[in-house]
């Protein structure tokens, strides 16, 4: 990380705009986020996704929160949150 002098870099009216909030202080301001959402660009997410939507599938269907623990490998809590504390998909 560098350091420039904002009158080098900023134009005036965005430099006296700025002076009204912070003024003589050193001021980090980040780069532009490229970043994607977790598991997005391996795939991960949707593949989550899916497999959340077949559970409530199957919930609503009759199968139990032990039985869908059982079969998808994940804690009865999990199922829980997964048919109950998320937005039905």
């Amino acid at each position: 990380m560098d350091y420039k002098n904002g009158t080098e870099v900023l134009p005036a009216h965005l430099l006296k705009e700025i002076q009204k909030y912070i003024e003589g202080s050193l001021i980090y301001i980040p780069k532009k986020s490229t970043r994607v959402g977790w598991g997005q660009a391996s795939g991960a997410r949707r593949i989550i996704d899916q497999r959340n939507q077949t559970i409530v599938k199957l919930f609503k269907q009759g199968d139990s929160i032990t039985e869908l623990s059982e079969k998808f490998h994940l804690g009865e809590e999990t199922i829980k949150k997964i048919v109950y504390g998320r937005k039905q998909l």
